[in-house]
C-alpha cells in the first residue's frame, strides 16, 4: 500500500510536467458530447486532443476520492491497520444509507478498495478520519495537495464527494488523474473490474462503479465514476486509445449511458472513426450497453421525479 514519498514526486513531478497543456486542434463540437464539461490530453505530449467548457467549475461528486486516497496513501499508514466505521463516518449530508456498516471494522487496505472500487461513502469518511491528528489535519492535507498540484479550480470540503462545495474542472481533474496514475494502489484498485472481499463472515464481490473496466476493447488504466444531482453523470479514466495513453475527464452527464456513449465516440474520434449516435445494442457479458432513447426515456424521468439525495458513485 506504501510506496517511497520520494519516489512518489519524482514519477508526479514527470507526469506534471509533461501536461503543458498545449492549444487543442479539435473544439468540442467536432464530436457529439453529452457531458457538459469535457477534456482529452494526450499524456506523453500534454496536447489537449479534445475540450468543452473544461476550465468550467462544477461539483466533482465522487471522484473526490482520488484526492482523499491521494492524501491518505501520502500518510503512509499500516495499510494492515484494523479501522472501525462509526456513525461519524454515516452521511449526514444527503442521508444516503449505501457503504459499510457502522461497527463495522476493517484494514485500511480494504477501506480504501472500496472507497476507490464501489464509491463506498463510509470507507472514504473512515479513511479521513483516520488520517493522523483526524479530520482536520486530514482536510488541511488535501487543501496541500489541492496546491502542490496547481489546482486552481479545485476545492475540497469533506473527503466523500457528498458536499455540492467539492468542486473542480475538466483542466484540473486531469491534473488529479495524472497524479494519482502515479499512486500503484490507485491504479491497480481502479483498473480493475471487480473483487472479492471479506466483511462480517461473508465474502462478496464487489464491482467497479465504472462498467466498462475488463470490457473487451477498452484497455482502462486508472478509473473513477461520480454522481450526485448537483453533479450529474462524472468520469475520469487513464486509458490506451489508438496507440496512444490519454487522459479523460468527463463531467455533468446526463445518465450514465450517455456518459458511456461520450467515452466511446471520444476513443472512435482518437482511432480517427467516425462518432456513432448510439451504443452497440447489448451481448452477453457487456453489461454497458444500451439505446439512445432508453438513455432519453431515463433523462426524461429524472426530470420529472422530484429532486432527491443521490449516493455518489
Amino acid at each position: 500500500m506504501n510506496t517511497h514519498p520520494t519516489i512518489i514526486r519524482r514519477l508526479l513531478s514527470a507526469a506534471l510536467a509533461s501536461l503543458t497543456f498545449l492549444a487543442a486542434n479539435t473544439a468540442w463540437g467536432d464530436v457529439p458530447l453529452n457531458s457538459s464539461r469535457v477534456m482529452v490530453v494526450d499524456e506523453a505530449t500534454g496536447e489537449v486532443l479534445l475540450q468543452k467548457n473544461s476550465q468550467d467549475q462544477a461539483p466533482m461528486a465522487s471522484l473526490t476520492k482520488l484526492l482523499t486516497a491521494m492524501v491518505v496513501l501520502d500518510a503512509q499508514q499500516d495499510p494492515e491497520e484494523r479501522v472501525t466505521v462509526t456513525v461519524d463516518d454515516l452521511d449526514t449530508l444527503k442521508h444516503t444509507h449505501s457503504g459499510v456498516r457502522a461497527g463495522s471494522t476493517l484494514p485500511r487496505a480494504d477501506l480504501l478498495e472500496r472507497a476507490l472500487l464501489v464509491s463506498d461513502n463510509h470507507a472514504a469518511s473512515a479513511l479521513a478520519r483516520n488520517y493522523p491528528g483526524g479530520m482536520g489535519a486530514f482536510l488541511t492535507a488535501a487543501h496541500q495537495k489541492i496546491e502542490e498540484l496547481t489546482l486552481t479550480q479545485t476545492h475540497v470540503e469533506e473527503p466523500t464527494g457528498l458536499s455540492p462545495l467539492n468542486r473542480s474542472s475538466a483542466a484540473d481533474m486531469v491534473k488529479i488523474v495524472a497524479a494519482a496514475s502515479t499512486y500503484p494502489d490507485i491504479a491497480r484498485i481502479t483498473s480493475q473490474s471487480s473483487v472479492l472481499a471479506a466483511l462480517g463472515g461473508k465474502v462478496a464481490r464487489l464491482k467497479n462503479t465504472n462498467q466498462l473496466v475488463g470490457k473487451k476493447g477498452w484497455d482502462i488504466l486508472l478509473s473513477k465514476t461520480g454522481f450526485t444531482n448537483e453533479a450529474g453523470r462524472c468520469l475520469v479514466m487513464r486509458l490506451r486509445a489508438a496507440g496512444r495513453t490519454v487522459l479523460l475527464v468527463l463531467l455533468d452527464s446526463p445518465a450514465t449511458s450517455m456518459r458511456t456513449l461520450d467515452a466511446l465516440n471520444i476513443t472512435r474520434f482518437l482511432a480517427g472513426d467516425s462518432a456513432v449516435a448510439a451504443l452497440p445494442r447489448e451481448q452477453p457479458g457487456r453489461r454497458y450497453t444500451t439505446s439512445r432513447a432508453r438513455a432519453n426515456k431515463a433523462l426524461v424521468r429524472s426530470k420529472a421525479a422530484p429532486a432527491q439525495a443521490a449516493r455518489t458513485a
